[in-house]
């Protein structure tokens, strides 16, 4: 059993973010994550926060501590702060979750 993420942000800007996940997909394939569904989105209809969302994905790890690992890793950290903060407004943390993978 897995374990996923359902996150939403609001990028600012486009190339930024996608320069962060290009830059940080090796470290996530290193820790055997993966991303399940990934939207642009253009109305939120309802929402818990008062943070804009215009990106909302799935993002999975093989469990719970493995997540934590690579949110800790020093190279992850260092992509992160050169990509993503300055490309990213807002970041939402919508759900955790286990998966079953069967």
């Amino acid at each position: 059993m897995s374990f996923e993420i359902l996150i939403g942000l609001e990028v600012a800007d486009k190339q930024g973010y996608q320069a962060y996940r290009n830059a940080m997909m090796p470290i996530l394939r290193r820790y055997g994550g993966a991303f399940g569904y990934d939207f642009e989105v253009s109305e939120v209809l309802k929402s818990e926060t008062d943070a804009n969302i215009n990106r909302v994905f799935t993002i999975r790890f093989p469990s719970e501590a493995v997540k934590q690992q690579f949110f800790d890793d020093t190279e992850y950290l260092q992509v992160k702060a050169q990509y993503f903060q300055p490309s990213v407004i807002s970041s939402t943390h919508i759900a955790s979750y286990p998966r079953d993978d069967a």
